[in-house]
């Protein structure tokens, strides 16, 4: 049995990566701040072990991987999809929402990464790491304020650097940069930010987190098995100049 451990599982992007990574026939570890909602996605979902914490805590997340490992064996597949986005705009974003942003986005990430690759020790074939990024850390024409495209940016060395320490002990590791794609962070723009934000959108509409899912679902197939170290976007060709 492959198993997968999914941040921010309880979300719309969690969600949708859950159900895919599920369909698949992994068995999926949900990990989310929001236990209620983990619980009511294990209620219908079989393969699914809700896990409460809150991954900005890095003693929480070395606690999760232990007893993940204890009660699995290791995990296979780890997907940092949990994240936020403050809205403040530069220069007058306070130091405390700088340094949440980067702890929700960035540190989650990169403590999850320190404990996976721990447990992906002695796991059979190829493990994946991947981590879901935004668009929003390439292109500057769009509303992100810096410190979410920092967070992002950050999380893409992140997946280059470790996609390179860990090619030959066989470990992936990828980053999904979506643009505009209809979650709950729609929930912090205006009326008129996410109307011009879509109508940019070639297609005319957001990106699904379905259509998203299936892009992860790939990257952790044995098709995916030759692909790490890729920062792979996905904006219906938007940006292509």
């Amino acid at each position: 049995m492959r198993v997968a451990l999914v941040t921010g599982a309880a979300g719309g992007m969690g969600r949708a990566i859950s159900d895919r990574l599920l369909a698949d026939g992994l068995h999926v570890i949900g990990v989310d701040i929001d236990g209620a909602a983990l619980l009511a996605m294990a209620a219908d979902r079989d393969g699914f072990t809700p896990e409460a914490v809150d991954v900005t805590d890095p003693d929480a997340i070395i606690d999760l991987f232990e007893r993940m490992t204890n009660r699995f064996g290791g995990v296979d597949v780890l997907v940092n999809n949990a994240g936020t986005c403050l809205m403040s705009d530069f220069p007058d974003i306070p130091a405390a929402g700088l340094t949440r942003q980067m702890e929700v986005n960035f540190h989650s990430a990169f403590h999850c990464c320190q404990q996976a690759v721990k447990a992906m020790a002695g796991r059979p074939g190829v493990r994946k790491i991947v981590n879901i990024s935004s668009n929003g850390a390439y292109n500057f024409d769009v509303f992100d304020p810096p410190h979410y495209r920092a967070s992002k940016a950050a999380m893409d060395t992140l997946t280059k650097d470790l996609a390179r320490r860990y090619a030959r002990d066989k470990i992936a590791v990828n980053s999904i940069a979506p643009a505009m794609t209809e979650t709950s962070l729609f929930n912090v723009l205006t009326e008129d930010v996410l109307a011009r934000a879509i109508s940019a959108m070639p297609h005319g509409h957001a990106m699904q987190p379905e259509e998203i899912a299936a892009w992860v679902g790939f990257l952790i197939s044995k098709a995916g098995d030759v692909s790490s170290g890729n920062v792979i976007i996905l904006n219906q060709g938007r940006d292509v100049r």
